[in-house]
Formats: structure tokens, C-alpha cells, sequence
């Protein structure tokens, strides 16, 4: 078989690519019928920069969905006669394989597009659920730091300034060294981060239903039940069904990014609730005799949901790049991991002779960034107009 032009290289990896074309489609034409109904959702399509980058984003997160069905090969089979060939090259014995190295091979002869959409899933089962639990552990220490003040606000703001102070890139690498992972410090780490989450919900619901006992029991049962089954195979990695688990390279990282990302969270959520405190509606919910959890939660925490927004956007592309940084530096996941900073790392030794192993994923990398920013900046704009 002869090589393929860069039109039938394309043409064959949009084909690949059919399932995110079809979702994307899908969702952005639900989206717009419905965007009235949607709150700050449907007014993103009002904004032609945010509707740009949330089909970055969702594309990368469909093509992380897909991905079993998208990839041509398996990303850590090498393949004889395929070291660092240029994209669109065919295969000696094509068999019941795909027939080409759409992007080309690796210097370990690996196929560069399969790992490139294998390593959206990588990048993506991190990035935004640390970013997440970053925010509850944020939110539930800032949110009583601005509304008690005093002592608590002190003692919390002179914790988060002591992180803060560090170096992220150096914090990142002593978190994440291989003398570090082999003691308990992750695995305690991760057991007093990971409890926030479970608590804030429980004190969500609690404050939210606490003068309806039936609904409140019900649904803190459920969070409790679901929490306690995550938290055990999370942290101990004791879940029977294998649905929570993480090794412990991944663990390692999740928790780096977690402990990094939560200070600046809580400075964030502490500015505005002292902010927010002063406004009549929480005077009003005081006189009404609600408790402070009640107010934080429901009063003061949902009119500060814009920056908030704004900011886990932000967040997890930072997260994204971090993540990208271990990767290259070879911390963190296992060096054969097809997650993007691995890929660029392993690549760039041959830079100046094969661009592809490298160019790819960091094509790839730059465009989630971009994606999420654009959408940040959607958001922005849009929660101004509230």
C-alpha cells in the first residue's frame, strides 16, 4: 500500500472521529432548543467565544468517552518495522489491524494518534474530579473563614498562606517522589482530603432539609452509604466491585493536585463570602433565624457561583498543564502511560528529526488549555450580566 497524502490522513482520522462529530452535534442542538431553560448553561450559547470553547472541551471529552471505539491500535503495542515513521505510513502486515499509522510511530514504535486519544482519557480522569474535590475542601474551609472571621480565619488563612508559599512545581515534586509514595504520607494524605467532600454534602443536605427529618435521613443516608463505599476503595483500595480504585502512582498525583489547588481555592471562596456577608439578603436570612451553615451554603455560596464557575474552568486547565508537567518530567503515572506530558517527554528526544511523537500530544494539550479558557472566558461574561 502506498503512504497517504495529508488530506487522506485527515479525511481518515475525521473518520475515526465520527462518534465525538455525532455527540457534539447532539448536544449543541439540545443545547440551543433548550438554552432558556438551562440558567447559566444555556446563556453560554449566547456567547459566540464560549460556545467556541466548550466544543474544544467537549470534544476532548468525547474523544476520552469514545476512545475505545476512535483508537486504531492499542497505544502500548509496538509493531515491527513502525519506529518513528511518518504519519499516514501503512503497515507491512496490516492482518485485521488498521492499516495505517495515521500520525505516525513512535521511537518505540507505538501509534502516536492512538495514544494521542488514549491520553484524553488520562488526562482527563485526573484533571477535572481534582479540581472538583479542590473546590469542596475550598469551599467548606473559606466559606466559615469570611463568614465567622476571628481566630478560625487566622489560623486557616495563615495554613493556606503556608502552602501557598512554596513553589507549585517544587511542591509537586515532593509530593510525588517515588521516597515519598513508598511511606504513608499519600495514603494519609488522601484519607483526611477525601473526607471533605463526603462532609460538605452531608452538611449541604443536612442544612437544606433539616426541617423535613424524612427527606434529610433519606438523602444524608445516601451520601453517606455512597460516600463511605468511595472513600473505602479510594483511599484503602477495599472496593469489592473494583468501581473505586486508583493505583497508588495515580493516587499520588490526585492527592498532589488536590493539596496544590485547595489553598488558592479557599483564599478565593473567603474573599468573596466576606464580601457577600454584608449584603441585605443575609441580613434578612439572620432575622428569619437561620442557622450559619444555612446561610454559607445556600445563601451566600449560590451568588457566588459566577467566579466560582470562572474559576474551576480556569482550574482544571492549570490542573491540565501540571499534570502535563509531571508527565514530562516522568513523575507521577507510569512512564509507558499514554497521558500526554509522557508522550511529549518521550518524543522530544528526536525533536529535531521525528516533530510527530511530540507535536501531537502537545497540539493536543494546548488545545484542551485553550478550550477551557475560551469557555472561562464565556462564562464570564455571561455571570457579569446576572
Amino acid at each position: 500500500m502506498e503512504p497517504l497524502s495529508w488530506l487522506e490522513i485527515l479525511a481518515r482520522a475525521a473518520q475515526q472521529l465520527l462518534p465525538v462529530w455525532v455527540a457534539l452535534v447532539v448536544t449543541f442542538a439540545l443545547s440551543i432548543r433548550f438554552k432558556r431553560k438551562l440558567g447559566l448553561y444555556g446563556k453560554l450559547f449566547d456567547s459566540r467565544v464560549g460556545m467556541i470553547g466548550f466544543a474544544i472541551v467537549m470534544f476532548w471529552l468525547f474523544t476520552a468517552l469514545f476512545a475505545d471505539f476512535i483508537a486504531t491500535h492499542d497505544p502500548l503495542a509496538q509493531v515491527s518495522r513502525m519506529r518513528n515513521v511518518v504519519p499516514g505510513t501503512p503497515l507491512p502486515r496490516p492482518d485485521d489491524l488498521y492499516p495505517y499509522y495515521l500520525f505516525g510511530g513512535d521511537s518505540l514504535a507505538r501509534d502516536v494518534f492512538s495514544r494521542m486519544v488514549m491520553g484524553a482519557r488520562e488526562v482527563l480522569r485526573i484533571a477535572p474530579f481534582a479540581a472538583m474535590i479542590s473546590f469542596m475542601i475550598g469551599i467548606s474551609l473559606g466559606l466559615p473563614a469570611g463568614y465567622f472571621s476571628g481566630k478560625l480565619d487566622t489560623g486557616l488563612t495563615f495554613l493556606a498562606n503556608l502552602v501557598l508559599a512554596f513553589p507549585v512545581i517544587l511542591l509537586f515534586f515532593l509530593l510525588v517522589a517515588p521516597e515519598i509514595r513508598d511511606t504513608a504520607i499519600p495514603v494519609t494524605m488522601a484519607g483526611i482530603l477525601f473526607l471533605v467532600p463526603i462532609l460538605f454534602v452531608t452538611v449541604l443536605l443536612n442544612s437544606r432539609f433539616h426541617t423535613q427529618p424524612a427527606k434529610r435521613n433519606l438523602y444524608v443516608g445516601v451520601v453517606l452509604a455512597v460516600g463511605a463505599w468511595a472513600y473505602a476503595g479510594l483511599v484503602f483500595d477495599a472496593d469489592p466491585l473494583g468501581l473505586w480504585s486508583m493505583s497508588p502512582n495515580l493516587l499520588n498525583v490526585f492527592v498532589a493536585v488536590v493539596f496544590v489547588n485547595a489553598p488558592t481555592v479557599f483564599r478565593i471562596v473567603r474573599g468573596i463570602t466576606l464580601d457577600i456577608k454584608t449584603r441585605d439578603y443575609v441580613a434578612a436570612a439572620q432575622t428569619r433565624g437561620e442557622g450559619p451553615w444555612y446561610i454559607m451554603l445556600w445563601e451566600i455560596l449560590p451568588n457566588a457561583r459566577g467566579p466560582l464557575i470562572v474559576d474551576f474552568c480556569l482550574r482544571i486547565g492549570y490542573t491540565t498543564i501540571l499534570l502535563g508537567t509531571l508527565g514530562f518530567f516522568g513523575l507521577g503515572v507510569s512512564p509507558e502511560s499514554p497521558d500526554w506530558g509522557s508522550t511529549i517527554n518521550a518524543g522530544r528526544r528526536l525533536l529535531t528529526v521525528y516533530p510527530h511523537p511530540a507535536l501531537v500530544p502537545a497540539i493536543a494539550l494546548m488545545s484542551l488549555v485553550l478550550g477551557l479558557n475560551l469557555l472561562a472566558d464565556g462564562l464570564r461574561e455571561e455571570s457579569l450580566k446576572d
